[in-house]
This record gives C-alpha cells, sequence and structure tokens, in this order.
C-alpha cells in the first residue's frame, strides 16, 4: 500500500509576517503549486532523493547559478527533520508508535525561496504522510506547531506559524496570533472562512530574486526583541489591517474608504 499526501502553496493576503509577532494575517491556498509525498512499507528505512536534490547540472555555470539562487539545500533534509520531530513528539507525549520501516519520496513543483512556502509545504505533506502510517491523531490547531518545530528546532529556520496553520487548515484562513494565547496556550485563533466573492488577486514571482527568507527574519526578529519602536508598531498596524480586510472581505466591499492613518 502506498500513502500519498500533498500541501499546496500559499499566498499572504495581509498581515506578512507579523505571524511571529504576534499579529495577524489572512493567507490562501494556492492549489497550482503542490508539494507531493508518497511513502510505502518496505524492509528498510530510504528517503528517495527529489528533483532538487540531484546533483547533475549541464556545465559548471548551470550549476553556480543554480547555488546562487537555491544553496546547498534541497528537500531530503526537511524529511530527514520531520521523521525525527515527529519520533521525538510521540515519545515526548507517550505515544507508542510501530517499528515498521518504509521507502519515502518526495517532489514538488512550488517555486522556490520565492515566498509560496515551498519548504514548509514539503515538511506538512511528509507529516501528513507520517501520520496515516503511524496511525497517528494530531488536533489541527496543534499540528502547525509541530510541523513549524521540524524547521525552527531541528535546522535552526527562522519562521512563523502562518504557513504551517494555512497549509494545514487549507483554503482561507484568518489567522490571530495574540500574545495572550500564544504564550499561555502556544497556539492562536484560527478561523476559516469563505467570502462569497474575492476581489481579482494576481500572484507574481520572480525566480531570479529567490533568497532564503530566514536571514531577513532573522533580522527582523532581532529588532522586535529588542523593542524597536517601528518594527513593533509596525505589527500592531498589521493587525489593525488584517482586520480591516477581514471585514471588507465578509462584506464583499474591498473598494471601501482608505484605511490610512492621519
Amino acid at each position: 500500500m502506498t500513502i500519498t499526501t500533498a500541501a499546496y502553496a500559499r499566498a499572504g493576503l495581509i498581515g506578512n509576517p507579523s505571524d511571529g509577532y504576534f499579529g495577524k494575517t489572512i493567507s490562501f491556498i494556492i492549489r497550482d503549486f503542490a508539494a507531493t509525498v508518497s511513502l510505502r512499507e518496505s524492509d528498510h528505512l530510504e528517503i528517495l532523493p527529489g528533483e532538487n536534490d540531484l546533483a547533475r547540472y549541464a556545465s559548471v555555470a548551470e550549476f553556480l547559478r543554480d547555488q546562487k539562487l537555491f544553496g546547498y539545500y534541497g528537500g531530503i533534509r526537511l524529511i530527514k527533520a520531520t521523521i525525527k520531530r515527529l519520533q521525538d513528539w510521540c515519545r515526548e507525549n507517550a505515544i507508542a508508535l510501530h517499528d515498521r520501516s518504509f521507502t519515502i519520496e518526495y517532489s514538488s513543483n512550488i517555486p522556490r525561496l520565492v515566498g509560496l512556502a515551498g519548504s514548509s509545504a514539503i515538511v506538512t505533506a511528509t507529516m501528513r504522510t507520517l501520520l496515516q502510517f503511524y496511525g497517528v491523531q494530531i488536533p489541527k490547531y496543534i499540528l502547525p506547531n509541530l510541523i513549524l518545530s521540524v524547521e525552527k528546532d531541528e535546522l535552526g529556520i527562522a519562521a512563523g506559524l502562518q504557513d504551517r496553520v494555512i497549509q494545514t487548515y487549507e483554503g482561507i484562513v484568518y489567522m490571530d496570533f495574540d500574545r495572550s494565547l500564544m504564550e499561555s496556550r502556544g497556539y492562536g485563533i484560527y478561523q476559516e472562512f469563505q467570502p462569497q466573492e474575492m476581489p481579482p488577486i494576481y500572484v507574481a514571482y520572480d525566480p531570479s530574486c529567490a533568497e532564503v527568507s530566514d536571514v531577513l527574519h532573522k533580522n527582523l526578529r532581532q529588532l522586535f526583541n529588542s523593542g524597536d519602536k517601528t518594527v513593533v508598531a509596525a505589527m500592531q498596524r498589521y493587525r489593525e489591517l488584517t482586520d480591516v480586510a477581514k471585514d471588507a472581505l465578509s462584506d464583499g466591499d474591498w473598494g471601501g474608504p482608505s484605511t490610512s492613518s492621519g
């Protein structure tokens, strides 16, 4: 038996990147792009490389271009980290897992490093596949935290919950990462909603501008943690604008009055 799951690309409609700073966001899934993971039981554990893990290039120039855009990493490290993190999480929560082995592989057509959450999609799809294989159920509102911990704790990648929430819930989701909620229970308010009509949306990306996002996030985190007034005020403003956007979407009135202050 083969288990196959997918996780889709996402776009942050408004509020990004305040999810990691007690803000609010609205995101939606883009089903044109997906990471797909397949698993079949085998007599050994094997992780098969995806296209981005292959090290064959037409020339040195092509290799150098690939390295400049995408760095040295493919998807295998994400799958390895997901397998390990799930094992650790289940042990921490006294959940016994069977010891059968498997062969797992992935593919993805999500454009890399352009803000469409390609890495978290691989982790999310891998986690879904493993949970089916082991027969483990995790509450929907908890799962994004576990998925985030794969990259944040296992790989040291700076990231927030928004991508993992929308890839878990799918559709369109309003998220409130209120500080009191995050510090008391570890997750926010995640509200799935379907406006009667959406404004025209065009998702654009430029592969030539690809870059690792955690560099920017690390700098932003340092400013926020140090109490930088501009950054803190911006995150609060994102909360306000996200609520304005939510009301506009719910009412079908995205051409309403200006939301600028002052």
